[in-house]
């Protein structure tokens, strides 16, 4: 097969909607290391969960079929159309909305931002505004919860990652770690998407996320500016296609 212009494929494969679902559920959709602390405070917090950048709902669903009330946010309304697909009788509610400046009716025992949520802002002003969000939202004695990368890990001689991949109605969907890298305070993640259609033809780009440098000390005491009061840190382990995250706790004072 030879590479074409990136997007010849997926230009002709159903919509852009298709398309920013099924690239969310390649990358997102498998990882699964945090879904067992993310159980653990939704049973502990005995109310109703709010999930930050929810995306198809890798979180919300997982903790919905467990008989905890979701409510996912996300700023795609495309993704927020796939997850009320996927929920029907589970109890999802969802919203499109902006994490650094959300508005919603219900209150919450416990907001979950998983994946490094926090890190994909510009600036410490957005944290802020996101927290003074969160903190607007939190019940009383409620818990936030926020899952960072501090540092990448050395790297070590080890097998290349394999490619996530996803066949859909004979499309397949590859995306590739090539690279992660640390400059200027931030950590770049890089990743190759590939799309081969029915007939064979194949398209290609680099995808770049970008994490901003954070801590859990810099964050708690942010916190505490925007009326959080620390409660302890929990630790995700790493995975053979994932580092591990440190989880910093938020709560709102009784």
């Amino acid at each position: 097969m030879t590479p074409r212009p990136t997007g010849i494929a997926t230009s002709a494969y159903r919509s852009a909607r298709d398309i920013s679902v099924i690239w969310h559920d390649v990358e997102c959709g498998a990882y699964a290391a945090d879904l067992p602390l993310w159980e653990e405070l939704s049973a502990e917090a005995e109310g109703l969960v709010l999930d930050l950048g929810c995306g198809t709902g890798r979180v919300a669903l997982h903790l919905a079929r467990r008989g905890h009330a979701v409510v996912g946010l996300d700023t795609s309304p495309d993704v927020i159309l796939a997850l009320g697909d996927r929920a029907k009788e589970l109890p999802v509610d969802s919203a499109v909305g902006d994490v650094r400046g959300f508005e919603l009716p219900q209150t919450f025992m416990l907001i979950l931002a998983p994946m490094q949520l926090v890190q994909l802002f510009a600036s410490a002003d957005e944290r802020k505004c996101c927290l003074e969000c969160v903190a607007s939202h939190l019940s009383s004695g409620g818990l936030a919860a926020f899952a960072i990368v501090e540092s990448m890990p050395e790297p070590v001689d080890a097998s290349p990652p394999l490619p996530d991949t996803r066949e859909v109605d004979g499309w397949v969907f590859s995306s590739l770690p090539i690279e992660a890298t640390v400059d200027a305070g931030a950590i770049r993640v890089r990743r190759l998407r590939q799309t081969v259609s029915p007939a064979g033809e194949l398209s290609e780009e680099v995808d770049e996320v970008l994490l901003q440098a954070l801590d859990a000390s810099t964050l708690e005491a942010e916190a505490e500016l925007a009326g959080l009061r620390p409660a302890g840190r929990r630790h995700i382990p790493p995975t053979d296609e994932h580092v591990g995250s440190t989880v910093v706790l938020l709560r709102r004072e009784p």
